[in-house]
């Protein structure tokens, strides 16, 4: 007869271990207690001044150190060897200069004897020996027969600064340039060759230390002689003068109760010397009286 299989032993039952004995917490004091109570706050942010305390280790080595200390050497080492070059050559005897081309001088050692010298040149020779005497025997002769004009000067062939500055539009002005232009005198000289037409002569004359006053005033005067307010053309140009120019007006000037009055001018510079020459008359005027005058007075300059 069969017998059944006897059963497993079951597993025995599993005991819990003790778990080990807790220490006392320790006992916090009064004031431990009410910190601990408190919510604690936020950490205080970093001074915004401060770096990373991560990044000041990694930080490389300044470049601008080395970069300095070798820009220090340069200059030193310059300013060294200049200072030594200067030593040098102070030491040194001075190198002597090579021998003059021209063996002697050109001229005597001693004044020549009075009478042995060379001559002085003369007026035609010379022309500044002309221009610095008296400027009045350098104008046009007044012709015969011809009458002493209206326009006359105002002391024995001289016009002051002022009477000539009041002969333009706006005398105050032209005062001013002439004053700072140097004007140093003006000769005038004026005649009538029939009843109705009139001759004035002027020259000015400038003191020309800084600058080419008697040429600037030239040019200025011949700027606006081609307004249609004025000669109303650029005139032509005067013979055996690089600058001179002579104009006959385009229209009269007309006004009522006088007869109509024609002009012709011409301007020119020479040396240190302007010349404005007027011809005025109550009919036309033909360009070869203007042109004859000027180139006349031109050849006494």
């Amino acid at each position: 007869m069969s017998t059944l299989p006897p059963r497993p032993a079951e597993p025995p039952e599993s005991v819990p271990e003790p778990e080990p004995a807790r220490e006392a917490a320790p006992v916090p004091e009064a004031g431990a207690e009410a910190a601990q109570a408190l919510p604690a706050g936020p950490p205080p942010p970093p001074p915004a001044d401060a770096p990373p305390a991560a990044h000041v280790q990694d930080r490389p080595h300044h470049r601008g150190r080395t970069a300095l200390l070798l820009a220090c050497a340069a200059l030193l080492g310059t300013v060294g060897g200049l200072a030594g070059g200067y030593t040098v050559q102070a030491d040194r005897a001075p190198t002597p200069l090579p021998p003059l081309s021209q063996a002697e001088l050109s001229y005597p050692k001693k004044p020549l004897p009075e009478g042995e010298g060379p001559e002085p040149l003369t007026a035609e020779e010379d022309r500044r020996v002309r221009t610095d005497g008296d400027l009045r025997k350098l104008l046009l002769d007044r012709p015969k027969g011809a009458r002493e004009s209206e326009m006359k000067s105002e002391s024995d062939g001289w016009l002051s600064l002022s009477g000539y500055a009041r002969q333009f539009e706006s005398p105050s002005r032209m005062f001013t340039y002439l004053a700072d232009e140097n004007l140093r005198r003006i000769a005038t000289a004026a005649w009538r060759p029939s009843a109705r037409r009139t001759v004035s002569v002027r020259l000015v004359q400038f003191r020309e230390e800084k600058r080419r006053s008697a040429l600037d005033h030239t040019e200025n005067q011949q700027s606006y002689m081609s307004f249609d307010s004025h000669a109303g053309n650029e005139g032509s140009a005067l013979k055996g003068s690089g600058n001179g120019r002579y104009y006959t007006f385009d229209r009269p000037d007309r006004r009522p109760g006088y007869l109509p009055m024609y002009r012709a001018r011409a301007i020119a510079q020479r040396g240190d010397i302007m010349m404005d020459i007027w011809i005025y008359d109550t009919k036309p005027i033909a360009e070869r009286d203007i042109r004859s005058l000027a180139e006349r007075q031109l050849e006494r300059l």
